[in-house]
């Protein structure tokens, strides 16, 4: 018999992925659709969260600050070098990440879109990652992250994970993503990840996941298993 904890996790879970199965098939089918909804979005996101956003994200960029690299929002400024990244990258790479458009037109509409937080990795002046966070006003966002082949393994994709969440919980928010399982790489990654759970599995064999603080996690996982039980190599 479930308990009464387990009930509302799964009522919890159930929720979110309805959502995310109508918003998936509204982006990929209906796009002037999508477009309404993001402008919706972003005027809401602008009226109740984007001051609670500007106040905590400096704080957190300032906890994960590193020797070796900076990381910060990305402007207009970069946005060529983003293009120039997400091109020299290989093909095979950027199968499983499809976050928006890649051309110059697409990156700069996307920066405009202020429920959409893009930010970058730099050595120096040199971009070498780029993540974000895509913000919807009921305080859900989805995650994700893009690290240069030649800057990889070394510890980029951590401190991108640790801003992503921390400001993600901090603002009140539920921190999201969908992972497919023939990205081999992310799922062995993920599944040494302590703060990520596997709410559901989605159509085309992607897991829809949360990442939540550690202590949660724990606890979340005990009930709902991790993502080596779903199938991680």
């Amino acid at each position: 018999m479930a308990t009464t904890g387990q009930t509302r996790a799964e009522e919890r879970a159930g929720k979110v992925h309805v959502m995310e199965e109508i918003l998936i098939f509204i982006k990929h089918n209906f796009r002037f659709i999508w477009s309404f909804i993001e402008r919706v979005n972003g005027t809401l996101f602008n009226l109740f969260y984007k001051k609670k956003l500007e106040q905590i994200l400096p704080v957190v960029l300032e906890e994960c600050k590193t020797p070796l690299f900076t990381y910060k929002e990305l402007t207009f400024v970069d946005i060529y070098s983003l293009h120039k990244l997400i091109c020299q990258q290989p093909e095979k790479d950027l199968e499983f990440f499809r976050p928006h458009g890649f051309d110059l037109s697409s990156l700069k509409k996307q920066l405009t879109n202020s429920s959409f937080l893009m930010m970058g990795a730099f050595e120096g002046g040199k971009l070498v990652g780029y993540f974000f966070l895509r913000f919807f006003a009921n305080r859900k966002c989805f995650v994700g992250r893009l690290i240069d082949k030649d800057y990889r393994g070394k510890g980029i994709g951590s401190i991108m994970n640790d801003i992503m969440y921390e400001t993600a919980w901090r603002m009140g928010f539920r921190c999201l993503s969908t992972i497919s399982r023939n990205n081999t790489a992310v799922m062995r990654a993920h599944a040494k990840n302590p703060t990520m759970i596997v709410l559901k599995e989605l159509p085309n064999d992607y897991l829809l996941v949360e990442f939540v603080r550690e202590a949660k996690c724990t606890e979340l996982r005990a009930k709902r298993g991790t993502i080596s039980d779903q199938g991680a190599e």
